[in-house]
């Protein structure tokens, strides 16, 4: 199938099905650009989503845009906002006025209600493999340790997961280059190092 075509279908599905604004888009997104066409690996996509809250606006606007260009380029990333996008605007647009008039309806309600939950379990499934690939690449102790501290910072101290995604992904950048600065350290360096300073 055309890639084009490709992100078009996908991101209009996660437009259409994506009930209740971004966070619950995002398991949508994955399941189009990991399970079913393969645009990208599951620890790609939580790298990509860890990026994309750190930057302002939309977040599943920022994941089409990201997943589009990858795929395809620029013209890529304009067909995945665009299919992600209109049909949503659309449909609000056509059914503005029916849902106004419906709004205190009882059955509408039970139909908000009723979807919730599947929305939350999609978004704690998420949250469970994220967590699981995160174990696997800083061990168990670690995984505990710093969703304490981000559960502490955003839920107790009010601090916004940007700044704390953010703060994250410097220090894990400054690690991760002096790990590859003392890996690159060859025992001769170190030799002539220590001759150098005496």
């Amino acid at each position: 199938m055309n890639k084009y075509l490709e992100l078009a279908i996908g991101f209009a599905r996660t437009g259409v099905t994506g009930y209740g604004g971004g966070p619950s888009t995002i398991p949508l997104i994955e399941f189009e650009a990991v399970k079913k066409y393969k645009w990208m690996s599951e620890e790609e996509f939580g790298e990509v989503l860890a990026l994309a809250n750190t930057l302002p606006g939309p977040i599943a606007t920022k994941m089409a845009a990201y997943i589009g260009y990858k795929v395809k380029g620029n013209i890529g990333a304009v067909v995945a906002i665009l299919t992600h996008v209109l049909p949503s605007v659309i449909a609000m647009l056509g059914l503005l006025g029916v849902l106004y008039s419906f709004s205190h309806s009882p059955i509408v309600g039970g139909m908000v209600q009723g979807v919730t939950p599947v929305i939350g379990f999609m978004l704690a499934e998420m949250a469970y493999r994220f967590f699981q690939n995160g174990k696997k690449g800083l061990g168990l102790s670690k995984m505990i340790l710093f969703s304490a501290i981000s559960f502490i910072l955003i839920q107790l101290v009010g601090l916004h997961p940007g700044i704390l995604i953010a703060t994250f992904l410097i220090s894990a950048f400054f690690i991760a280059s002096r790990k590859e600065k003392a890996a690159n350290t060859t025992p001769k360096d170190v030799v002539e190092l220590k001759e150098k300073s005496s």
